[in-house]
């Protein structure tokens, strides 16, 4: 066993002495040690539940014999963070989380690791430390919040504040309107209800094998989520037997497979982000294009909120994550060979699963679109690649030609959002928000939000170096790399410029010639570096670009 590094031999007796200390006994000490890796804590709602998750992962390692060992990483709500200077501290956790769960893991050599994360930068984290630890590993998240329905019948999220307050500044509802979706659209534990990037990420755990299938979707107050920590918890001690590790199942054809569940739901732009930086964390380069040539033979099967009116609980409903295999299964669109932390094949995990609910799930002979929910845009203003998350776009919206309104932070493009400055045919351009210029790649939920409540979606885009929610809906173009602060050419959008977004054929375009955006950088000065201190520094030194997944720079 692995952990015989730090418990085996009269040697180690130090070492022993101090896991008796710990209460551990003889009989513990020579059984299995699986470190579970937990991100509870009391202000994240999607955390707050974690423990329980923890207790029940220990009670199903303690049934198969083996000796469980926990602790914690942090994790940081974005939502809570959004729209100030928390957000910035929210993309550069990610690295904090997988460096953190590196230390312990290696300090105290475990047997096996348990995974249990549950929203926006801990899945990815926690997935990095996965791919560098390489030990027999499983994920098990706290599973997404409910959706109830108001008093007219409308099923509330989290994103529904944001669109209600846009509509409150627009004059279109009250201030009682707005406190009453307030008080309504969170209403238990868990991850945000709808397909935002938590979920996202959660269901794509699922799709590459390393969790157990109704991991991405079974909500976090059923009891189902309970019984499924315990099996996950008995899982971890047969793959530490056969010594199936996090590489036997983590390659490019289990991220193809994810690729594939991705554009089917319609996930959050920001699985690209993360995928590109696992990918790069395993030793091989995620090209874009391939997300573009994924989609393009990859029906859009789901609209979950904010696409559709659908949430996580009726795509668990539905069949969940294994039902969506099974659906493009009828296609070959997934890789049926690839291993899973079941133990199986993902052929052999779907014989026996049926869609449930074709009007969650549609069939693929009748999909909502035969591309998938993703799309890749490249041209002169992003020639290194930018994201869209074009089931959220209106069709009217897919190719737009509009006019620059440029802003240099988000801020200021929600004061003019707010103050009914952005009008129809406008492209709000945010810039400087990107991982290096931010520093942190903040989301920006808040003016998109606002755009969509306030009645303009489908007359105003918007586009940025920075990064957007899951939750975000509407012609919200993100990740245009390289960012303004590394001179990419979004520094040299001018007032008033018109830009083309032409998402059917992958393009987005500055209506300026060659010479002009050459002349443009000669004489155009980039903005001044805003000071720095602390983590946020180091962080702006060490970050790569969006089309690389943000990633540390080796």
């Amino acid at each position: 066993m692995k952990s015989d590094s730090m418990k085996k031999g009269a040697e180690k007796a130090p070492a022993r002495s101090l896991l008796k200390a710990d209460g551990l006994t003889e009989e513990q000490i020579k059984r299995p040690i699986i470190g579970i890796a937990n991100s509870f804590n009391e202000i994240v709602p999607g955390h707050i539940q974690l423990n329980s998750i923890a207790r029940a992962v220990k009670d199903g390692i303690l049934a198969a014999g083996g000796t469980p060992l926990e602790f914690n990483t942090i994790g940081v709500c974005d939502g809570i963070a959004m729209g100030h200077e928390g957000m910035k501290y929210s993309l550069c956790t990610r690295e904090i989380i997988a460096d953190s769960i590196e230390c312990m893991a290696k300090a105290h050599p475990f047997d096996g690791m348990v995974f249990i994360p549950s929203c926006d930068k801990i899945v990815p984290g926690m997935l990095l430390a996965a791919v560098r630890l390489n030990l027999p590993s499983i994920f098990i998240c706290g599973g997404p919040m409910l959706s109830l329905p108001d008093a007219s019948g409308n099923y509330l999220d989290y994103n529904s504040v944001y669109e209600a307050l846009g509509a409150c500044k627009a004059g279109l509802i009250d201030e009682n309107e707005l406190k009453r979706v307030e008080d309504n659209s969170c209403p238990t534990c868990g991850s945000c209800s709808g397909m935002f990037t938590a979920n996202s990420m959660n269901c794509l755990t699922e799709a590459i094998g390393i969790s157990l299938p109704k991991n991405g979707t079974t909500p976090a107050v059923y009891s189902e989520r309970i019984r499924l920590a315990k099996d996950t918890g008995m899982k971890i001690m047969e793959l530490v037997s056969k010594n199936i590790c996090v590489s036997d199942i983590m390659n490019e054809r289990s991220i193809n497979n994810a690729l594939s569940v991705d554009m089917a739901l319609g996930c959050s732009t920001n699985t690209v982000l993360h995928l590109a930086a696992i990918c790069r964390e395993m030793g091989m380069a995620l090209d874009l294009k391939i997300i573009n040539e994924i989609s393009s033979r990859v029906p859009n099967l789901c609209k979950l909120a904010p696409s559709g009116k659908h949430h996580l609980q009726d795509l668990h409903r539905a069949g969940g994550i294994q039902a969506v295999f099974k659906e493009l299964d009828k296609l070959n669109l997934i890789d049926k060979g690839c291993l899973t932390v079941t133990c199986k094949t993902v052929e052999e995990n779907i014989e026996r699963v049926r869609v449930l609910d074709y009007s969650v799930i549609k069939s693929v002979e009748d999909p909502y679109s035969k591309n998938g929910g993703l799309a890749i845009l490249f041209g002169n203003i992003a020639p290194n690649g930018s994201v869209v998350k074009r089931s959220a776009v209106r069709k009217e919206m897919q190719h737009f030609t509009g006019k620059a309104r440029v802003f240099e932070s988000e801020e200021d493009a929600i004061k003019a959002i707010y103050s009914g400055k952005i009008v129809k045919g406008d492209i709000v351009v945010i810039r400087y928000e990107g991982p290096k210029g931010g520093p942190g790649m903040r989301e920006m939920l808040s003016p998109t939000s606002a755009i969509a409540g306030m009645g303009l979606d489908a007359d105003v885009a918007l586009i940025t170096d920075g990064r957007f929610s899951g939750a975000t809906r509407g012609a919200a173009i993100g990740h245009i790399s390289p960012e303004a602060r590394e001179g990419g050419p979004i520094a040299y959008v001018y007032e008033g410029d018109r830009i083309t977004i032409d998402i059917d054929n992958y393009r987005i375009n500055l209506e300026v010639t060659d010479e002009e955006l050459e002349r443009r950088k000669r004489f155009t000065q980039l903005k001044p570096e805003p000071p720095l201190k602390g983590y946020l520094k180091r962080y702006a030194s060490l970050v790569g670009s969006a089309d690389t997944g943000a990633s540390f720079l080796s």
